[in-house]
């Protein structure tokens, strides 16, 4: 397909929410249109002149999104569904918070949540306890698995509840390729699309917890019963640098998902939606991020390694070998 037939869907999006923006505004906003059109015309048309035969990223599948219109800006393999690992806390965080559970009632680790992330390594105590909002902080900003298994298990209902929120609200969203069966991701069972991701992210930046626990660059939890306490860093690295303003962010990896990081920040003074799925190499995913910041703001991303474009292929061919033949 032509490029400008492959922008058109994102032109006329945009122009009609133009259009409707303009429309609600109060009269006395509306004496000046024409300067109002013409300056988001030419935000429109920065986006609009994006080539994505200038961008080249790392990540298996990948999804950017302009995040004020959900126009897209560039896809690959977008609709491939793939484990998503710990992304899947976003999702964990937000049926927490519609359930508007206390934030401050402290949760309890039993050895059960242990058993049910098949004992994975944590440094939580088993019998211990902190303040549920606390416990969603480091199951955001840095991937607590045990963190995430209590708030499942602890959501009226149990586990099995939690999972049938998690994936209804999924629906609710418009996610139809996503499937949850835990709530801290450790499942490769956990999948989604890079599209549907998208969805997710752009939701999760509605809930002001989220966007400030994600983000926390670190946090000393204090537990109870027995009192100890533990330092956490974020995930991701990038939200220690000034040169990024991140809304939400989160990381994940598994053997089977690979390195993946979804994240909304601003580019351009613009909210910009980035989801980067099965990428090569435990930095790859922030050079993407920089390999997508660098293409909207300068037109091109720079070029992947030769490794990177090999494990691709070698993913790819195991996970649709249809289509790499017909490449």
């Amino acid at each position: 397909m032509p490029l400008n037939e492959h922008l058109k869907p994102i032109s006329q999006l945009l122009a009609g929410i133009v259009i409707t923006s303009l429309c609600s505004l109060p009269a006395a906003a509306q004496e000046k249109p024409k300067e109002q059109l013409a300056s988001v015309s030419s935000a429109t048309q920065k986006l609009l002149k994006l080539n994505p035969q200038n961008i080249e990223l790392a990540s298996v599948s990948a999804s950017v999104i302009d995040a004020e219109t959900g126009a897209p800006l560039y896809t690959k393999n977008a609709e491939l569904v793939v484990p998503i690992a710990s992304v899947t806390k976003l999702m964990t965080a937000m049926v927490t918070l519609d359930a508007k559970l206390p934030l401050n009632d402290k949760l309890l680790f039993t050895q059960n949540q242990k058993k049910a992330n098949s004992n994975y390594y944590t440094r939580i105590r088993v019998d211990s306890m902190l303040p549920r909002k606390d416990v969603i902080r480091i199951a955001l900003m840095s991937s607590e698995n045990m963190a995430a298994s209590a708030l499942g298990h602890t959501y009226p209902g149990g586990i099995n509840a939690f999972v049938k929120a998690m994936n209804l609200k999924a629906r609710q969203l418009g996610m139809t390729q996503t499937q949850f069966v835990d709530s801290s991701g450790l499942s490769e069972q956990n999948v989604s699309t890079a599209s549907d991701l998208a969805i997710m992210v752009r939701a999760a930046a509605s809930y002001p917890e989220i966007t400030k626990y994600s983000t926390t660059q670190s946090f000393t939890a204090k537990f109870t019963k027995p009192s100890y306490s533990l330092r956490y860093g974020n995930t991701n690295v990038l939200v220690h640098r000034k040169s990024w303003a991140i809304d939400v962010t989160k990381t994940g990896y598994l053997n089977e998902a690979g390195r993946c990081l979804v994240m909304m920040t601003k580019v351009n003074g613009r909210d910009t939606v980035m989801i980067m799925l099965n990428s090569y190499g435990k930095r790859t995913p922030i050079g993407d991020a920089g390999r997508i910041k660098r293409w909207i703001t300068t037109g091109k991303s720079g070029k992947i390694s030769s490794s990177a474009r090999h494990y691709q292929r070698q993913v790819l061919r195991q996970l649709m070998p249809e289509q790499l033949a017909l490449k």
